[in-house]
C-alpha cells in the first residue's frame, strides 16, 4: 500500500489547529484596497476557520499535518 501524500497547496493555504478547527487567511485582501474602508481591512487581517462540512475535505488533503 503506498504512502499517502499531502496535497501540497492545501497544506501552504490552510492549518489545522489542535482543537481540530481548519484555520486560513481571509480573503479580498490582496488589491483594489483603496476601496475598502480601514476597519473592513483591519478586520480582513484576522484568520478565519472554515465551516465544519468543508474541514472533512481539507483535513483529507494533509493528512500529516
Amino acid at each position: 500500500m503506498p504512502k499517502i501524500k499531502t496535497h501540497r497547496a492545501t497544506a501552504k493555504r490552510f492549518s489545522v489547529t489542535k482543537s481540530g478547527k481548519v484555520k486560513m487567511n481571509s480573503s479580498y485582501r490582496r488589491h483594489k484596497l483603496g476601496l475598502k474602508t480601514p476597519k473592513r481591512k483591519r478586520q480582513l487581517r484576522r484568520n478565519v476557520y472554515l465551516s465544519p462540512s468543508f474541514a472533512d475535505t481539507i483535513k483529507s488533503l494533509i493528512p500529516n499535518k
